[in-house]
């Protein structure tokens, strides 16, 4: 499968490392699209990928989908015209929030037959809730983040400290960069307008924790995620990264389980 990628940070500096660099398999990521070829012109030679800066040029490179790397604005700005023409991964699920958007991307999508792929992220547990509310039979979903607390802005803090109890909806409008993760559990389960959340900084802890718990007619469910900081970048989960690697992967397979 050849990949095209928008944005050079550190989503795609990993999966050039861990697909090109390590000389995957299945997998060749293709094509770059940046706004600054100078900045990133290093990256042709290092792993032997075509850069772009004009997206017709760049779609039209041989690649059979393009993961969206990058950030909010680039979804806004260049998803809706990726899905005319190819299949596309979305990493920046922050942009999920916004409801018009995902509405356009939706129809987008399927008026061109093309398919949006959101990876897990930093949790897991999303095939129980798919399977589960395919039938309706979803009745709750709570999520409690942790995480530690000078990265919330409350260095000073002895003692954890609940700092947002709600629904996801107001979650993401009140700690974007924080909570992207109840995003993507909001839709694969019941929606961010239902979906509990619960956010608390905690002195104690040095990584982010998100425990699931789910209610429905099948019983009931607790999913518990300890992440790790990648080693290439600290700011980036682990889990996160490897998500989109995983999914890529799984695309490429000739089964599929779950």
């Amino acid at each position: 499968m050849d990949i095209g990628i928008i944005g050079a940070g550190a989503i795609a500096n990993v999966m050039l490392k861990r697909i090109n660099g390590d000389q995957h398999e299945n997998l060749t990521i293709k094509s770059v699209f940046v706004r600054n070829e100078e900045k990133y012109n290093h990256l042709e030679d290092e792993f032997s990928v075509q850069l772009y800066t004009d997206l017709e040029a760049f779609l039209a490179s041989g690649i059979d989908i393009v993961v969206e790397a990058a950030d909010v604005a680039a979804v806004k700005a260049r998803l809706p015209e990726v899905l005319k023409h190819k299949d596309a991964m979305l990493v920046s699920v922050g942009a999920l929030a916004d409801g018009e958007l995902v509405a356009d991307l939706m129809q987008t999508a399927k008026k061109y037959d093309h398919t949006l792929h959101l990876p897990s992220g930093a949790i897991g547990g999303l095939d129980l809730l798919q399977n589960v509310q395919s039938h309706g039979e979803l009745e709750r979903v709570r999520l409690t983040t942790r995480k530690p607390a000078s990265s919330l802005s409350y260095e000073d803090a002895e003692s954890e400290k609940v700092i947002f109890e709600g629904k996801a909806a107001d979650a993401i409008t009140h700690y974007p960069k924080n909570m992207n993760v109840s995003i993507i559990l909001g839709m694969a389960g019941v929606g961010i307008e239902e979906t509990e959340v619960t956010l608390i900084a905690d002195p104690e802890i040095d990584r982010n924790i998100h425990q699931i718990e789910v209610e429905g007619a099948f019983g009931n469910a607790e999913f518990k995620i300890e992440n790790r900081a990648l080693p290439e970048n600290p700011k980036t989960s682990y889990l996160a990264a490897i998500s989109i690697l995983g999914t890529l992967e799984r695309l490429n397979r000739h089964f599929s389980i779950g």
